[in-house]
């Protein structure tokens, strides 16, 4: 609920600290003293009036305004800051976990900007319309023309739907895109198919000249090149063999080979084992030795023996390299993007081939629409479910409100699949006997609007429990009876959410559990806005005989009698 809200230089407004408790509340006072200044203040920390409007509420010639609203958590807004990674502290009053929202405008050079912060970390204004929905619910004159938007009506009838039509609405939102995705990839294919008749000669002489070229193995190339460069060396490299061979094994000038040095060694540790047996480990390293290099001359006349130089099969890898590398530069591949782009051609050219990969991708976009339809068709039951629903609760809270005659229908229309479904919502509305059922926007008056919502309100409160509720003026233009049925709703809804009403009703002000008082005064020739909680008995009493008007001793005996038929 909302715990608090501090202004600063907010209009008329110079400074001003308030307390709310849960229940119904209104704020009653004289035209133009304020009372939506403050639901306006609301609006505008919860990123609400930007621009112009937001720029109205700074107080004149001053360089800094601020608003700070503070909460009580739900679970919702705390899964939301989790999400957010943003903390939240404890309220040093109670020791309830607390919510705090600021927005401070700065001006400098005749330049206002603002900033929003939660808990105080500064935040963007889409984080603060993220978390707003879970904070308030603010209705302000003017807003029934939200029931005339396109995809309003049906946004309210599924939140009445509560969690398995979200659920619903989820999957739905899931099979949407899986069909957009493959309905995507059916019209590409389609399109390549008719390129691809026209481009089929192209395409069959690539093949061929691929096909000419025996690209069967990715690395040919690294191979190529390592036996290209053996055979280029080739005059080296036996040299070299020659050599090593010759050291290890022949010797040379006339010097014993690495061979004979080791053998004598291990002679040598074999007489010197027969007087000191602790010399057999050595000695067997001494013949571990022997063996190994044994092992690396048999390896060496291995090698010798492979080791080519001939220049025809030189000749025959330096045009097999040219033409790989000329092949990945006229396409643009390489070696290994070749052979996958010959191995494609061969499927695609292959009779058959072309056309079984469209039949499944056919296949796969006639499923995915299935399962779309079937979303789809489970969402629409769960709206008809709800529709029906909220037609009777409707009735039930419009018809005390002097619409006795009231009917009220949710048309559920079948329209183009999308994300949201394939149903279009209308509210069908008839006040009066003989008056056929049509679009609520086009035959409610002013005063059956307000009544409508408020109603409407009534019954999203009984599945969206996680915010305040505002209204500014909501039973404006009606009677004194339907204004006491309005309270009676405004009353019922404060037993399960926290209530606020701007209202100039006695009715509804007397129906309040906590009511405050908004005024002007004049000091110093500026005029500020003073908002005083209205605490007593008599203090309530003389404020609903303002409202009341007419002559003043009947008014406070009306207003007297207000407050005792709610006490009763």
């Amino acid at each position: 609920m909302l715990a608090g809200l501090r202004l600063h230089n907010i209009a008329l407004i110079e400074s001003l600290e308030l307390d709310f408790e849960p229940g119904f509340t209104v704020l009653t006072g004289e035209t133009g003293a304020g009372k939506s200044l403050l639901l306006d203040a609301l609006d505008a920390v919860l990123g609400g009036l930007q621009g112009t409007a937001a720029a109205r509420l700074v107080r004149g010639g001053e360089p800094r305004a601020g608003i700070e609203a503070r909460f009580t958590l739900s679970d919702g807004v705390i899964d939301w800051l989790q999400q957010q990674q943003l903390a939240w502290d404890a309220d040093d009053d109670d020791g309830s976990d607390a919510l705090v929202v600021s927005r401070e405008w700065r001006r400098q050079d005749e330049r206002l900007s603002s900033r929003f912060r939660i808990n105080g970390v500064a935040v963007n204004r889409q984080q603060v319309l993220g978390l707003r929905p879970l904070l308030i619910d603010l209705t302000v004159q003017g807003q029934t023309q939200q029931l005339a938007r396109p995809g309003q009506q049906r946004r309210w009838l599924d939140r009445l739907g509560a969690a398995p039509l979200a659920t619903a609405l989820a999957e739905v939102r899931v099979t949407w895109l899986q069909w957009r995705e493959a309905s995507a990839l059916l019209d590409q294919a389609r399109q390549q198919a008719d390129q691809w008749q026209e481009q089929l000669e192209e395409r069959q002489a690539l093949l061929a000249e691929l096909e000419a070229a025996a690209l069967n193995d990715g690395d040919e190339l690294k191979q190529l090149s390592a036996e290209q460069d053996r055979l280029v060396h080739g005059v080296r490299l036996h040299e070299g063999l020659a050599q090593l061979i010759g050291r290890l094994q022949d010797g040379a000038d006339q010097a014993p080979s690495a061979m004979d040095h080791l053998l004598a060694c291990c002679h040598e540790l074999q007489q010197m084992q027969l007087l000191d047996p602790s010399l057999q480990s050595l000695s067997g390293q001494c013949l571990d030795l022997e063996s190994g290099l044994r092992d690396l001359i048999r390896e060496l006349e291995s090698y010798g023996a492979v080791l080519d130089s001939d220049p025809a099969r030189l000749s025959e890898l330096q045009d097999r390299l040219a033409l790989l590398k000329r092949l990945e530069r006229r396409h643009g591949l390489d070696l290994a993007g070749l052979c996958r782009l010959t191995d494609a051609l061969r499927d695609q050219l292959t009779e058959g081939g072309a056309e079984a990969a469209l039949d499944q991708l056919l296949a796969d976009e006639t499923k995915a629409r299935l399962e779309r339809d079937a979303a789809n068709h489970r969402l629409t039951q769960l709206r008809e479910q709800a529709a029906s629903d909220l037609e009777q609760s409707l009735l039930n809270h419009l018809r005390p409100m002097g619409l006795a005659n009231v009917r009220f229908q949710v048309a559920i229309t079948a329209c183009d699949p999308s994300e949201i479904g394939a149903d279009a919502v209308n509210f069908l509305f008839s006040a009066n006997p003989g008056q056929l059922l049509a679009p609520l926007a086009e035959v409610a008056s002013g005063g059956e609007m307000s009544r409508f919502l408020l109603a409407l309100k009534t019954c999203l409160a009984g599945v969206d429990g996680s915010s305040s509720l505002l209204f500014d003026e909501i039973d404006s233009g009606v009677s004194g009876r339907v204004s006491g049925a309005m309270a009676d709703l405004l009353r019922t809804m404060a037993s399960r959410r926290q209530v606020f009403c701007v209202t100039h009703q006695p009715l509804v002000a007397a129906a309040a559990d906590h009511h405050f008082r908004v005024s002007k005064t004049v000091v110093d020739g500026q005029t500020r806005s003073r908002v005083s909680q209205l605490r007593d008995t008599q203090a309530r009493q003389q404020e609903l005989a303002e409202l009341a008007g007419g002559d003043l001793g009947e008014a406070r005996a009306y207003a007297a009698s207000l407050l005792d038929q709610r006490a009763a």
